[in-house]
């Protein structure tokens, strides 16, 4: 690994940091570096979740050096779930605690987009309640960044350690660089997930689209009405039931062809 200093020697000390921090300081090769490792992430699948859990898992094992560290990641969508992702169950453990009380660092960080530092969880005096379950986990230190990604979507990433005092001004720097280049990946793999859900919903819709328009034609063939006739009926139908129109077509339909009806899709 590399161990050449890219800031200056009054702002960091480098026989105090660890090699793994000095990876993912702000220098050109470990820019490119970083930028082909998060890129992969999104190669291979378009599930933001997925995503989301790739990265919070390279996140840890890029700045763990002499001592573990964990990484937990929450995204919030506007209209959307919560997304909480996490290199361990551990770390998924924290951060479900954080958005159960509903403040911590994390939260922090992604609400005002600012870096939250917290050296000693022993003497942190914000976030009570979280913090005192921080200390029972055993964590020492916290590190909080926001991902600057889409208008609708806030997210941040929480870095733990169980080292006080683990995340000084080297350690920041590098963090900061290195999310800001897994923000503009998470842009990327936010619009792929995004057009995958879409196509999801449209093939959702054209399934519904098919059953209902397979059982206008039986209707009108059984009542030999006119198509709005037909429909009018099994709207009627859908009222007097309770049920939805997609779900009073596709039982018509199976009831007379014994199956569900589908709708065929090129893949």
């Amino acid at each position: 690994m590399s161990t050449k200093p890219t800031l200056s020697e009054a702002t960091m000390n480098t026989d105090t940091v660890d090699d793994a921090v000095l990876d993912a300081i702000d220098t050109e090769a470990a820019e490119l570096n970083v930028s082909a490792d998060l890129q992969a992430l999104i190669q291979g699948d378009s599930d933001i979740s997925s995503f989301l859990r790739g990265l919070a898992e390279a996140t840890a094992e890029r700045f763990s050096g002499s001592q573990p560290v964990l990484c937990g990641i929450i995204l919030d969508r506007s209209k959307r779930n919560v997304v909480v992702a996490a290199s361990s169950p551990e770390a998924e453990r924290l951060d479900e605690v954080q958005a159960g009380f509903d403040e911590g660092p994390c939260l922090e960080a992604q609400r005002t987009n600012t870096v939250i530092s917290v050296a000693d969880v022993r003497s942190e005096q914000r976030w009570p309640g979280y913090m005192d379950a921080v200390r029972k986990f055993g964590m020492r230190s916290v590190l909080a960044m926001p991902l600057t990604l889409q208008s609708e979507a806030r997210a941040a990433m929480n870095l733990y350690t169980s080292t006080p005092e683990a995340f000084g001004p080297a350690e920041i720097a590098a963090a900061r660089r290195y999310a800001d280049l897994a923000s503009k990946v998470g842009v990327i793999a936010l619009r792929l997930a995004a057009y995958s859900e879409n196509v999801e919903h449209l093939q959702a819709a054209m399934q519904s689209r098919t059953a209902i328009d397979i059982a206008i034609g039986v209707v009108m063939a059984q009542n030999r009405c006119s198509q709005d006739e037909a429909f009018g009926i099994l709207r009627q139908a859908s009222s007097h039931r309770n049920v939805k129109l997609r779900v009073l077509a596709e039982e018509l339909v199976s009831s007379v062809g014994r199956a569900t009806p589908t709708t065929s899709f090129d893949t």
